[in-house]
């Protein structure tokens, strides 16, 4: 396989002063977190995105259409694309709009910023999935959440070497629990909603959603797992709740993203993953924030005390 260029500032401000005609161009510069040397501010207004290589070509692709296709359904604002094209053989890039504002790792996520994400949550059930799949975006089943807890439960044991958390937290989670907790009804997802792909302005509100390439439609609960990496795991559940989720779907995206942070942390510790230290432990601590579970009362088995 042919390897893939790597884009230098020249190349980056050749490509920009033929998008933006006029003048020397703005600056452009690399966006540290996410993105790296592939993703690059333009001036103020502006961000470039230049797929690495032929896979990413083709979500990038998928993501213009089908940002398209979610904008009317969202509360929240969507990118819009003021140029793309093929910045290599094969390879693509997109111009978008900077939407204004920091991201969920900025700043805190307000009361009203909850609505705004219940919105969000509302209008992705809302979009109509056979549309998006027309698009091209794939159709996945849910993951095992027993799975899921066997491969926590191991991590957590080397976390617990490691000084790192308490495996014992785990035991909340039973089989008989996770039996209930099966995944609703497809809708699409996000599937990335982290604090990075969530721009939140100065006073807490969600103005908007970030990079749509892993778009899916499967488990909604993968969203509310998201969530709960990015703003906490009350916050997540608040905003799920007020989108129309019942307990089980919560309490479902509650676990994956706990089970999800005790892996990702445990594998990082021992060498496997390259995310930042800090980060993955922020992520853990958010998901395993407590949520108050006096009014999660239908459910039966111990299901109450899963959390």
């Amino acid at each position: 396989m042919t390897q893939a260029p790597t884009p230098t500032a020249d190349t980056v401000r050749r490509l920009v002063r033929s998008l933006l005609p006029g003048g020397g161009g703005p600056d452009v510069r690399p966006v540290a977190e996410g993105g790296g040397h592939f993703t690059w501010w333009v001036g103020t207004r502006h961000v470039l995105r230049l797929a690495p290589d032929r896979d990413s070509a083709v979500r990038q692709r998928r993501e213009l259409r089908l940002r398209d296709l979610v904008r009317p359904h969202l509360g929240v604002a969507v990118p819009v694309s003021v140029a793309h094209g093929e910045w290599a053989a094969g390879l693509t890039y997109t111009l978008d709009t900077r939407l204004p504002g920091g991201t969920a790792e900025d700043h805190d996520v307000s009361a009203v910023g909850e609505d705004d994400l219940a919105g969000l949550l509302t209008g992705l059930r809302e979009v109509p999935a056979r549309q998006a799949e027309t698009l091209g975006v794939p159709r996945i089943s849910p993951r095992s959440l027993e799975a899921l807890r066997k491969a926590a439960v191991r991590a957590a044991q080397h976390l617990a070497e490691a000084d790192e958390f308490d495996p014992t937290r785990l035991a909340q989670l039973t089989a008989p629990a996770t039996a209930q907790l099966t995944a609703p009804a497809p809708v699409l997802v996000h599937r990335s909603l982290r604090g990075e792909h969530l721009v939140v302005s100065a006073d807490g509100r969600v103005r908007g959603v970030l990079d749509w390439t892993g778009a899916v439609v499967g488990d909604p609960a993968e969203d509310i797992a998201g969530l709960a990496h990015a703003v906490g795991s009350p916050a997540a559940v608040r905003a799920a709740t007020l989108a129309g989720y019942g307990a089980r779907p919560c309490l479902r995206g509650l676990w994956l993203a706990r089970c999800d942070t005790v892996i990702r942390l445990s594998e990082r510790i021992q060498g496997r993953d390259t995310g930042p230290l800090p980060l993955l432990r922020k992520q853990l601590r958010r998901a395993w924030e407590a949520i108050l579970l006096e009014r999660v009362t239908e459910l039966r088995d111990g299901v109450d005390e899963a959390l």
